[in-house]
């Protein structure tokens, strides 16, 4: 397929199909596997949060998804397309936007020309004020730093900055990997209320979060992951009463 159709993918996409199928995926970090058959969809404009404690696989799931770690056994379908092994430019390229853990940012750029250089990229050069006027007005740190260096930021000023390139230019999937890490609670809300707004302009969400209770109140759908397999998966009412036990419970017997 050529990069103009991928970017295009979803024209014939048939109605009613996920917009993300993960179906029995494994995955290992050298001899050790890391995911055991794990399994989800996520909905055009859903979102569903993947929760589990420190280890349980989440990160390896997103990177996976995005073509970051390869497969080592299932598929992954992107609007019913197999992507399965593709390099992430060509994920990319279908509409699936990875933020991950950490401090993705070009250091020597100013926060503007970070900015600048996803929204030409991703909404063409007449999209551009209208989208740093939308990042600038939910983080008006970022605003008050505009010129400053991307890398002269504190840590959370630099998570910040990631997200605000991420959120500002929407597409059909944001996968986003440990969302509130490094930033303050009065942050967080405003990162969720973006998101309210990405989920109104029809973009998926696929959420990482390490405060769960946060993420249950964004959430559509849980998946609950413990050491590398799906322990539970449903609605977050149906899930939040046994949520502690799912989480910390012992493992499946193949993940051991």
């Amino acid at each position: 397929m050529t990069v103009e159709a991928a970017a295009a993918g979803t024209a014939d996409t048939a109605p009613g199909t996920p917009v993300l199928e993960v179906d029995g995926l494994s995955a290992f970090y050298g001899h050790v596997r890391a995911l055991f058959d794990v399994s989800f969809t996520v909905a055009p404009g859903a979102s569903v949060a993947l929760v589990g404690a420190n280890g349980a696989g989440k990160s390896t799931v997103a990177r996976v998804v995005t073509g970051l770690v390869p497969a080592g056994g299932g598929t992954v379908r992107i609007d019913g397309a197999d992507v399965t092994g593709h390099p992430p430019w060509d994920i990319a390229r279908r509409g699936v936007t990875h933020v991950t853990e950490g401090r993705s940012v070009f250091s020597s750029l100013t926060v503007e020309e970070n900015l600048v250089l996803t929204f030409r990229a991703e909404l063409g050069a007449a999209a551009v004020p209208a989208a740093l006027e939308r990042v600038f007005g939910t983080f008006p740190r970022l605003g008050e730093r505009r010129g400053q260096s991307a890398g002269t930021l504190s840590g959370g000023e630099q998570r910040m900055l990631a997200l605000a390139r991420a959120l500002g230019a929407p597409q059909r999937l944001l996968v986003v990997d440990e969302l509130s890490f490094g930033l303050a609670p009065v942050i967080v809300e405003q990162v969720y209320a973006a998101l309210d707004d990405v989920r109104a302009d029809g973009c998926a969400l696929l959420l990482i979060e390490q405060h769960v209770d946060r993420a249950l109140r964004a959430a559509d759908h849980v998946v609950v992951l413990r050491k590398g397999a799906v322990v539970a998966a449903g609605t977050p009412a149906e899930l939040s009463a046994s949520l502690d036990e799912l989480v910390l419970g012992p493992g499946p017997a193949e993940a051991g």
